[in-house]
């Protein structure tokens, strides 16, 4: 059944018997982020700290995208990874 609110999708994610991938994962980090948050306004992460660069870029890259359209492209993910993870 495919999530209606945010608050559903988020939960049928801890709810995943399989890890997706980090692809997966950052799609889903960044439009939940665009979502809650708009656009990114954070200063871009430096150093080594790969995990952190590669989470603000999958944030940044939906940057002009509406919360109510990232909101919909988020439960539509979740639908489409629960199917593949559940």
């Amino acid at each position: 059944m495919k999530p209606t609110t945010l608050e559903e999708a988020v939960a049928l994610t801890q709810k995943f018997t399989t890890r997706p991938s980090n692809e997966e994962l950052l799609r889903l980090y960044g439009l939940y982020k665009q979502a809650t948050e708009g656009d990114n306004e954070e200063e871009r992460p430096g150093g080594f700290d790969f995990k952190a660069a590669a989470k603000y870029n999958a944030w940044l890259m939906l940057k002009g995208k509406s919360k109510e359209e990232s909101t919909a492209a988020y439960l539509d993910l979740v639908d489409e990874l629960s199917k593949k993870y559940m």
